[in-house]
Parts: structure tokens; sequence; C-alpha cells
């Protein structure tokens, strides 16, 4: 009788751990079923967390989310409703409004799923948020809880970037005419002691111009096509010139000779740059790469390979990226210079890139292409803004260290920045040479001299046109004429 009796003990005793475990896996685990009866069984009490410690804010966010799952949306007609007549406010009560106790806290975190100091917003958010504008109420009497509010998505005041003021910069105006070629004036260079610039044009010829009076000092003949692509040497006594025959020439200036050829491209030489510091030389072409030289081994270092199209100019400079090539593919390209591989690639524009330039003294430079002028900061390429209004193709590209940065189109239409704003304080057209065809006024090369006050243009009429500010213009007599912008498009 003895040993019956304890196996009966031991069977009511498993019995009981049995539906403890049962009654803890119902109350840790929300039946999912569609039977609602069993769903009622479960007891939901947001306090649970903390009274048993088994429980975890897992299962309790799975609770939840089970037994109010199907009444998260509003039916359609209650949310029409609800929409109309405007949001509802909760009634104070006498001693003020209570605030919500530590459960009903706790279980709209878990619903939720995110702090209440995050839903909210910190001061510098730029979230879209509701603002209400109430209209005044009549014979100043507060407004009635029962009339509509108006709601509006707005930006909130503290995220709007306030728009730099523009320098004011003396107007530009033409202070010589140069003629002396017999083709499209394709290329400009200045001398590093800015006593002589070189010109390079579609008559196959290489001119050297006197900078302060505009005479003829030499010509320089050897290529067989229109030249592209000029540079001086700041530490040697070379000039380097390409062309559409494909080749890059180097010239010593003290026999004013070629005295190396840098053969490699398979076509036409459209742009052609020197590094700063380092002894090479980068070029680029219609076979759609930029090649790295080596300026006295004429060995070919890199080719800088990745553009499906022609790569109509490049920069260099002395930081990463040491090299920027803009292609006809409507791509600009930064280079690593140690590794030859790209490190970033901008896809913004459009339509092809004919044109770069860099600012003398920011890390940040500029690309345009047909109707767009974007500038962009080194050396991720982040975006900055939009020269916005020269609606042409863009031929080239140049700034100075005063922050004037000049844009020439292909019918002739030029405009000057303010490059730390965007903003276009002159708009002009050039005057083509008389006798002329009306298609010959494009503006083809572009760079301004050392001092950065003397602009020179190079232009399809077959002359060299140089601009220099206005010096009788002031502030007074040439205001500023800026409005700004609500916002810019990036794009």
């Amino acid at each position: 009788m003895a040993e019956v009796a304890a196996n009966g003990a031991n069977v009511s005793r498993l019995e009981a751990l049995i539906r403890d475990n049962a009654r803890k896996t119902k109350t840790i685990y929300a039946s999912t079923t569609s039977d609602p009866s069993a769903r009622k069984r479960i007891k939901l009490d947001p306090g649970l967390a903390s009274e048993d410690p088994d429980i975890t804010k897992p299962a309790l966010s799975l609770r939840l989310h089970a037994e109010y799952s199907d009444v998260q949306t509003l039916p359609e007609v209650i949310a029409k409703k609800l929409s109309a007549a405007g949001p509802r406010k909760k009634k104070p009560k006498a001693g003020g409004e209570e605030p919500p106790s530590q459960s009903e806290e706790h279980a709209r975190k878990l619903l939720e799923g995110i702090p209440a100091a995050k839903a909210a917003g910190g001061a510098n958010s730029t979230a879209l948020v509701l603002s209400r504008n109430r209209p005044a109420a009549s014979g100043g009497t507060t407004q009635q809880r029962s009339e509509p509010q108006n709601l509006s998505l707005t930006r909130r005041p503290d995220s709007v970037l306030a728009q730099p003021r523009p320098d004011w910069h003396p107007p530009w105006k033409l202070q010589r005419v140069i003629s002396g070629h017999l083709g499209w004036v394709r290329a400009l260079a200045v001398e590093p002691n800015n006593k002589w610039f070189a010109s390079g044009a579609g008559d196959r010829t290489i001119k050297i111009w006197d900078l302060a009076s505009g005479h003829l000092k030499l010509t320089l003949t050897g290529h067989i096509s229109t030249v592209r692509g000029l540079a001086v040497s700041p530490r040697h006594p070379y000039m380097f010139s390409c062309g559409e025959d494909k080749m890059v020439k180097c010239w010593d200036l003290e026999t004013n000779k070629v005295i190396r050829h840098y053969h490699g491209h398979l076509s036409g030489v459209y742009t052609l740059k020197l590094h700063p510091t380092l002894d090479v030389l980068v070029t680029g072409g219609r076979d759609g790469v930029a090649r790295v030289w080596d300026m006295r081994t004429r060995s070919n270092v890199h080719v800088l390979s990745g553009h499906t199209g022609t790569v109509s100019d490049l920069v260099c400079q002395e930081a990463d990226p040491q090299v920027i090539t803009g292609s006809l593919d409507s791509t600009v390209r930064m280079w690593d210079l140690a590794a030859g591989k790209t490190m970033g690639v901008l896809t913004h524009h459009k339509k092809g890139v004919r044109a770069l330039a860099t600012h003398p003294t920011e890390f940040t430079f500029a690309t345009g292409s047909t109707g767009s002028i974007k500038q962009w900061k080194c050396p991720e390429g982040a975006f900055m803004q939009n020269f916005e209004g020269h609606n042409a193709i863009i031929n080239t590209l140049a700034a100075n260290e005063k922050n004037v940065f000049f844009s020439g189109g292909d019918n002739g239409s030029m405009s000057f920045w303010d490059w730390k704003s965007g903003h276009r304080f002159q708009a002009l057209d050039t005057t083509a040479q008389p006798g002329s065809l009306d298609a010959e006024s494009g503006i083809m090369s572009s760079t301004f001299d050392l001092s950065g006050s003397r602009l020179i243009c190079g232009e399809a009429d077959k002359t060299i046109k140089i601009w220099r500010e206005d010096p009788s213009a002031t502030p007074e007599s040439h205001p500023l004429e800026w409005k700004p912008k609500l916002s810019k498009r990036k794009f």
C-alpha cells in the first residue's frame, strides 16, 4: 500500500510540473492562431516584465504584437473621419496632466521599438514635421477644439542652411584682341614668371606672345595637326605640347627645338597637364585613357583606363586625388596616382564633361558639361553646389585666387561667377572678329595669368582676347545684385 501511495504522489507531482510548464509556455509564447477564444485565454499585462523576471522583453513584445496585430491600422471609414476632425486632445485633469506610469511607458517602447528621445528628433534634425497653423479666432477669444487645424509638412527652421553672401567683384572688360593664328585657338599656357604665354591652334603652330604688349615673339612648328594642349614647366626650361596627330612633344625653350617625343596614344591627344611637384606628365585623348609619363625617361608609368569615351580634360594637383579626368562618357574619375587605379567616379553629369578647373588655393574643383557646371570638394569628390544659369556647351573653365570663376561656352557666351557662393555676377557674349562666320564665336580655351588680374581666352574666330577687371568700378557704381534662393538642385 505504501508503494502505491508513493507512486500516486509522484504522479500528482509530475502532473503539477507539467501544468506549470504549460502555463509558463502559454505565458511566454503567445498564440498566433486565428481562434479568438485562444487569444482571450492569454492574459496580457504590460507590467508582467517587471513582476516576472522570466518574461523577457522579446517575449513580451511578441505577445503584444500578436494581440494587437489585427488593430494596428484603423478601418478606412474611421481613418477618414479622424483625419477630417484633426488630432484629438486629451482633457487635462484637475491637478494637471498626470505623467504616464512606468508600465505604460515600458509597453509603449515595446510597441514602437524606438526610444522617446529619438522619436521626437534632435535639435539638428532635418526631418519633416507637422506644423499646426491655427487661424486666429475672431474677437480675441481662444480657438475651440471643434475647429479644424491646418496641418502642413515643413522643414524645421534650424535645419535651413544659410546661403553665403557672395563677395563683390568688379566687372571684367575687354582689354586687347590679338590676331595671328590661322585656326581655332585650342590651347593656352602662361609661363611661371608671368612674362609671356603660349598658344596652340588649328593651324598646327605654337606661338609665343608677350603678355604685357601682346606682341608675337616666336612661332614653333612641328605638329602636323591641331595643337590641343600646352604646359610650361615651372622647374625646367621645358614646354610640352600635344595634338590631334597623336604626338606629345617636349620643347627645349633654350634652343626652341623638340628634344623628346612620348609615343603611346592610339589616337588624338586632347589634353595635357604637368604634375606640380613630380617630374611626370599626364595626357589624355580620344582613345579614352590617360597616360602618365616619366618626363625624363619617356617611359609610360601608368595607363589610367576606365573611361568609355574621349578624355577631354584633366587636372593635376599635389594631394590626392592627384589626377582628375573628365570624359565625354559624362563621368569624372579621380585617380590614385601611386596605384594607377580609380579612387572614385562622379556620375552626376548627364552629358559629356568637356572642362575641368581646380581652385588655386582651395581643395576644390569644378566640372562643366552642356548646361551644367558643378563644384566638388576633394578628396572624396563630395558635391558642393551648382553654378546655374550658363545654358551652353561649356568648353573651358578657369579660376583665380580672388574667387573669380570663368566659364566659356561654345556659342560665345561668357559667365563670371563667385566661386564661394555660385553667384553669377557678370554674363556677356564675346564679339567675333569682323569678317568671321557667326558660327565662329565659340570660346575654345581660357586661362588666368599668374596674378589673376588678366583672363586670356582663345576663340574660334582665330583671335586671342585678353580681359581684365574694370579699375574704375566700385560697389556703388556696380552694386551686387543677389537674391538668395530657397533651394538648390543637386543634379
